[in-house]
C-alpha cells in the first residue's frame, strides 16, 4: 500500500513536493513537546497550491490513510506529531501574503506565512497584526490558527481567534469550503470560522485566512518592577487591572526564570528579586501610564521600579521575557511547559501552588506568565535520561493542571491540547462535552483521517 500511496500522490504533485527518504521524513515526526508519542510517517508532502492540498486529501480518503497537518512544528502539545503510516502534510511552502488592505484593515494569507513576516509586512502599511507568540520569528499563521495561539500582547489585544475573520478549508474528502467573511461585521449562520480556530487540524486543512488588522499603535515603553514575593507581584497585577489600566503587556518572571535567563544570555536581570513584573503601554503618553502603574507596584510592595527610557531599553526587557522558555530548557536539558490559565484573582494561589508542587517532587519549576490575562507557564525542568526524574516531572505536570482546574481555570490558554493534555481535556469539559466534540469531528471527518489521536 505504501508504494500505491506514493504513486497516487505523485500523480498530482511535483516530484520535489513528495519526500520519501526515511532519514528526511523522520525529521517531520514531532513538534517540540515532551512526553508525546510520535509515529513514523509513510511520506511527507509539501504542497504549494490549494489544488495540491485537495489532491492529497482525495488520495488519503480513497486509501483511508491518516493525514497530519504541520506548520513550523514549534508547538508544545504534540498536536503536530506524526501517526504511523500517515501522510505528513507540511504547509510551510504555502507562504504567500496574498493581500493587505489598509481600507478594509485585513490581510489575506496562506498558512505557511511566518508570524513575524506578516507583522513586518503590514507594518509597512501603518497596520498591526497583534498576536505575537514567543516563537513569532519561526511559527506560522496556520499553526497559530490550529492551536489558537496567544502571546505577550493578549492582555490588551486578545488571542489569534479574535483576528481570524474567514478561512478557506480543504475538507477530509478534498472539497474546498469557505467560512466567515472579509467585512467588518457578519453573522450569517453558524460561526464555523471560530470552530476551526484551535481545532489542531482535526476538522480540515486551512489553506487561506482572512485576518483582521489594527492601526499601528505608538511605540510601547516597558517598565520593570522587582518584588520580594510572587504574591506581591500578583497583587500588583490585580491592582493594575482593577484600576482600569490598559497595558499592552503585563508579564511575570519568577526568580528561577530570571536566573535562567541571566545564565543563558547574561542580561543582567536582578537575581535578588523573587518576581520581576514587566508592564508596557503603547498609548500616546506611555511614560505617564508607566508612572501610574509604577506607583501601584510600589504600593503593592515593589522594591524597585525602573521604567525604560526608550524603545531600545524596552526591547531588551522584552527579549529577556521571550528567552524565558529557552533559558529554562537549558537548566536541565528537558522541559515540560504547561500553559494553565486561571482567573487573575487566583493568580497568586496558582504560583504559590506551583512552588509547593516543585518542593514536593524535588524539581526545579520556573514560572513565566502572561500575568495580565492569568495565563501561566509553569516549566518543569528535568533530566530526560533519569527515569525517576522523568516520572516526577510528569506527575508534577499533572498536579499543576489539576491545581489550575481547582482554581477555576483551564488546562490550556494558548498551546492547545494535542496529545499531551487529552486526558485533561475530558476532565475539563466533561462526558457530554466530549460526546458533542466527537460528533462535530465525525461530521467533518467521518473516516477519522485528520490528525488522529489528538484532542480526545
Amino acid at each position: 500500500m505504501s508504494r500505491t500511496l506514493i504513486d497516487l500522490l505523485q500523480e498530482g504533485l511535483p516530484a520535489e513536493a513528495v519526500l520519501t527518504d526515511p532519514d528526511v521524513t523522520s525529521s517531520y515526526s514531532h513538534d517540540m513537546a515532551s512526553f508525546c508519542d510520535a509515529g513514523t510517517p509513510a511520506v511527507v508532502v509539501l504542497p504549494r497550491t490549494v489544488e495540491q492540498v485537495q489532491h492529497v486529501m482525495r488520495t488519503a480518503t480513497e486509501l483511508r490513510v491518516p493525514v497530519v497537518p504541520q506548520g513550523a512544528r514549534t508547538g508544545l502539545s504534540g498536536a503536530a506529531n506524526a501517526h504511523d503510516g500517515c501522510i505528513v502534510l507540511s504547509l510551510v511552502k504555502m507562504d504567500r501574503i496574498l493581500e493587505i488592505s489598509p481600507v478594509d484593515r485585513i490581510a489575506v494569507v496562506e498558512p505557511g506565512v511566518i508570524n513575524a513576516t506578516l507583522s513586518r509586512a503590514v507594518g509597512e502599511h501603518g497596520l498591526y497584526y497583534p498576536p505575537d507568540p514567543s516563537s513569532w520569528e519561526m511559527c506560522t499563521i496556520g499553526g497559530n490558527i490550529g492551536t489558537a495561539s496567544g502571546g505577550l500582547c493578549c492582555v490588551k489585544y486578545g488571542v489569534t481567534a479574535e483576528y481570524v475573520l474567514g478561512l478557506d478549508v480543504v475538507l477530509a474528502d478534498g472539497r474546498l469550503m469557505s467560512t466567515g467573511r472579509r467585512t467588518a461585521k457578519g453573522v450569517a449562520g453558524y460561526d464555523l470560522t471560530r470552530l476551526f480556530v484551535g481545532s489542531e487540524g482535526s476538522l480540515g486543512i486551512v489553506v487561506r485566512a482572512v485576518l483582521a488588522l489594527r492601526p499601528q499603535p505608538p511605540q510601547q515603553l516597558v517598565l520593570a518592577a522587582e518584588f520580594p514575593s510572587t504574591r506581591a507581584a500578583c497583587d500588583a497585577v490585580c491592582t493594575i487591572m482593577e484600576g482600569g489600566h490598559g497595558p499592552s503587556l503585563l508579564e511575570l518572571m519568577d526568580r528561577t526564570t530570571v536566573k535562567a535567563v541571566n545564565a543563558l544570555a547574561h542580561m543582567g536581570l536582578p537575581e535578588t528579586t523573587e518576581a520581576l513584573l514587566l508592564a508596557a503601554f503603547d498609548t500616546p503618553d506611555p511614560a505617564a501610564d508607566l508612572a501610574a502603574v509604577g506607583a501601584l507596584c510600589e504600593a503593592a510592595g515593589a522594591t524597585q521600579v525602573v521604567p525604560a527610557e526608550d524603545a531600545a531599553e524596552s526591547e531588551l526587557l522584552l527579549q529577556a521575557r521571550r528567552l524565558s522558555l529557552t533559558a529554562l530548557e537549558a537548566v536541565k536539558g528537558t522541559t515540560m511547559i504547561d500553559d494553565v490559565c486561571v482567573p487573575r484573582s487566583r493568580l497568586a494561589e496558582m504560583l504559590d501552588g506551583v512552588e509547593r508542587i516543585g518542593e514536593k517532587y524535588g524539581l526545579t519549576i520556573g514560572v513565566c506568565a502572561h500575568a495580565g490575562d492569568g495565563n501561566t507557564h509553569p516549566t518543569v525542568c528535568f533530566d530526560a535520561a533519569d527515569p525517576d526524574e522523568g516520572r516526577r516531572a510528569r506527575e508534577s505536570f499533572d498536579e499543576i493542571m489539576a491545581l489550575g482546574l481547582e482554581l477555576g481555570g483551564t488546562i490550556t490558554g494558548e498551546h492547545g491540547v494535542g496529545i499531551l493534555k487529552k486526558e485533561w481535556l475530558a476532565r475539563e469539559i466533561g462526558p457530554v462535552g466530549v460526546e458533542m466534540q466527537r460528533a462535530v469531528k465525525a461530521a467533518f471527518d467521518p473516516h477519522a483521517l485528520l490528525n488522529p489521536g489528538k484532542l480526545f
